[in-house]
């Protein structure tokens, strides 16, 4: 599973390399880790998780499997941070763009991830695999009413 999370990272830097990205690899063990044998990844990028762009030390690798989202982080000295999207937690994306850098922010039931210093030309790549992606795990939590 790490071979494959780490190729698709480093083939979304590759093709967006204005992305601001570091350690990619520590980062994709923490993810591989955290992957079930039933799970397939369909989507793999990276990101800063911060608040300001400035701000260019916490690289997070997001993966896009096909029950849940992942964003992990490897920290610099011990230890590791690892979040979990299910569908039935997510509500909704927001995509800005600026000149240098684009930001996604993942809305969910109990916090807001916002991930910056993306290269703009990323942001629609984005958008579709994991809007998409969840529109159609969420059809599985809905709830119809008689």
């Amino acid at each position: 599973m790490f071979n494959e999370i780490y190729q698709r990272a480093l083939e979304f830097k590759r093709k967006y390399p204005r992305t601001l990205a570091f350690r990619i690899k520590a980062h994709c063990k923490v993810a591989a880790k955290y992957i079930g044998s039933d799970e397939k990844v369909e989507y793999v990028f990276l990101a800063q998780k911060n608040f300001r762009s400035y701000e260019i030390l916490n690289t997070n690798i997001i993966v896009l499997t096909n029950k849940r989202i992942i964003v992990a982080t490897k920290r610099l000295a011990f230890g590791h941070f690892f979040r979990i999207i299910t569908p039935d937690m997510f509500n909704d994306l927001t995509i800005r763009s600026g000149i240098l850098w684009g930001k996604v922010t993942i809305d969910t039931v109990k916090e807001l991830i916002i991930l910056s210093n993306i290269d703009p030309n990323a942001l629609a790549e984005i958008d579709d695999n994991v809007t998409m992606s969840m529109i159609e795990k969420r059809k599985k939590y809905d709830i119809k009413e008689d």
